[in-house]
């Protein structure tokens, strides 16, 4: 694993990266991926990533990630009988 890093650092430091560049990388790639694994769960991918669940919002926002889920088809309402409306009878005031 320690290779794979030095790796990482090697290509970014020759590929004139700056550290807040590479800083930046490695975090929308992590929180990405802990997003995927989670289902877009946030509250589960903060803790995947040991950070406040704020944070990873907060973060979400500052690099334009979207965390929402897919949005599934609605499901079709079975039509119901309509009701008869009664009416009311108000008292009259004495």
């Amino acid at each position: 694993m320690k290779e794979s890093f030095d790796e990482l650092i090697n290509h970014l430091v020759a590929g004139g990266f700056f550290l807040e560049e590479a800083v930046e990388i490695l975090e929308k790639g992590m929180i990405g991926r802990a997003l995927t694994k989670t289902k877009q769960n946030q509250s589960e991918a903060s803790k995947l990533l040991g950070i406040h669940r704020n944070t990873l919002q907060r973060k979400m926002t500052q690099f334009q990630i979207d965390g929402k889920r897919p949005r599934r088809k609605p499901v079709a309402r079975a039509k119901t009988a309509t009701r008869k409306t009664t009416v009311r009878r108000t008292r009259k005031a004495s």
